[in-house]
């Protein structure tokens, strides 16, 4: 785009967002723009320019800045007829009012616009550089306050339980890429919770108003993945009896949500990648060009890098996907989120169904942390549903656990540590054969459950028991 910046090399691609500071100069005087820039540059900030409303409103919509200057006067209206527009649409980013007066009038309307600041001309570059920062570090801290109270409120974001390190390093990265207009891609394994962190980024973006469209890439047969996401006109194909609009189209304005996108055909990679370059697109069968403006967040369970590596996923799809990547971690490395979340799944099944119960036993919740979940948080809220459906009284107790379940932790068969000496008790075996895995494997845990063949929280439990950790 001529005389703009180029935004996207603020994102890095890790999981991780490198701060931004982004400022749009929103002014039809060219060399004052020239100038103002030129200040801004020289501090390290990233700098945008157009000269009209219109050109303001496409800016801000292709790439949301951290602090916008927003001239009063304009070839096509008043500054202050879009300052409210962009306030209510975005209200965390700070706008400053430029003017070539200073009348009392104009100043209050500004502020009671939304305005953050108000800075009439002629300007000098200690206002405009110290206006800048501050704006942008009050923007900062507005946003650390609203997340540490989202903490507090609710133990993470609305919808998704955790105080675990993990998962509050992860509400971090949420809050930083929510606001940024760019697509994100979810990993992690089955049943973390990925479109539950879709929907988050989503409520906390400036999109929120819009729609929030979810598709599930691997239950789509191949021949109608084209269909399914970009439409087809009447009599495309077989069965087209009516015009179609496909999932794109449908999340104009807001969100579109690829989740297992690794199972989308090599065709639609090439499809898919051509949309997010050119945000157009065409239906099956159809020869008009539709513009479509969509945030894409895409998730897979898949290792896309390896796909990459093995030809099966295209490398430039990935990386136009992948700008910014958040990894859920696993239920078996959420610590006491699992109490957490099953005290949770309790009450809401309870509710659900009109049952008694209120809570679980002890018994029940040592149980649960110390099973592996390898259906992750899908699992256990399966299991504690199932568990209030068949619980005689107003507590969760171990025989209301899928059997299953408890079959995996039950304690350690004899035979599985025991040894030949005869004059030993079964205690004393089981700590000696312990003891004696933990040399032979250098004292790598992982490698001792495979030398026992135990799983981790029994070997954990039988660690604790006998003084071992």
């Amino acid at each position: 785009r001529d005389g703009r910046s180029d935004w996207s090399s603020d994102v890095c691609s890790s999981d991780l967002v490198t701060e931004s500071r982004n400022v749009l100069l929103v002014d039809d005087d060219a060399s004052l723009c020239r100038l103002l820039g030129h200040w801004l540059t020289q501090e390290g900030y990233v700098v945008e320019r157009c000269g009209s409303i219109a050109e303001a409103r496409e800016a801000v919509r292709a790439s949301l800045p951290d602090v916008i200057f927003l001239d009063v006067q304009l070839p096509d209206g008043s500054g202050m007829d879009l300052l409210p527009e962009l306030h209510s649409a975005h209200p965390r980013v700070p706008i400053v009012m430029l003017t070539g007066d200073s009348e009392v009038e104009r100043v209050v309307a500004a502020m009671q616009g939304g305005a953050y600041d108000f800075l009439p001309k002629p300007v000098t570059r200690t206002r405009v550089v110290t206006t800048a920062r501050n704006a942008m570090d009050k923007a900062k801290t507005t946003l650390e306050v609203t997340s540490l109270q989202r903490e507090v409120d609710t133990g993470g974001h609305p919808n998704i339980l955790g105080q675990s390190p993990v998962m509050r390093t992860l509400f971090r990265q949420m809050d930083r890429v929510a606001m940024r207009d760019i697509t994100v891609l979810v990993t992690g394994e089955s049943g973390t919770g990925k479109e539950l962190v879709a929907r988050a980024l989503h409520d906390g973006s400036t999109r929120s108003a819009g729609p929030f469209v979810a598709v599930n890439c691997a239950s789509i047969a191949a021949t109608l993945q084209e269909s399914e996401l970009f439409g087809h006109e009447k009599g495309a194909f077989t069965g087209a009896a009516d015009r179609r609009q496909g999932r794109f189209e449908q999340a104009n304005g807001g969100t579109l949500f690829l989740d297992e996108v690794g199972e989308l055909s090599p065709s639609l990679q090439a499809a898919l990648l051509r949309v997010l370059q050119e945000r157009t697109l065409y239906r099956v069968g159809g020869n008009r060009q539709i513009s479509v403006d969509v945030r894409v967040v895409a998730a897979t369970h898949r290792d896309l890098r390896a796909m990459v590596s093995e030809g099966a996923f295209r490398e430039d799809l990935y990386y136009r996907l992948a700008v910014v990547e958040l990894a859920v971690p696993a239920l078996r490395k959420r610590g006491d989120d699992i109490a957490l979340l099953a005290d949770a799944f309790v009450l809401t099944s309870a509710a659900r169904h009109h049952c008694e119960v209120s809570g679980l036993s002890s018994a029940a919740v040592a149980i649960l942390s110390g099973y592996e979940w390898p259906g992750n948080v899908r699992e256990l809220q399966n299991a504690m549903e199932r568990g209030v459906i068949l619980a005689a009284g107003s507590v969760l107790d171990v025989q209301d656990l899928p059997p299953a379940l408890i079959a995996v932790v039950e304690e350690l068969p004899a035979p599985t540590l025991a040894d030949s000496v005869e004059s030993s008790t079964l205690q004393d075996l089981e700590k000696q054969a312990i003891l004696d895995a933990i040399e032979r494997c250098n004292g790598n845990l992982s490698e001792v459950t495979r030398l026992l063949g135990v799983p981790r929280s029994t070997l954990y439990r039988r660690l604790r028991a006998y003084g071992l950790k």
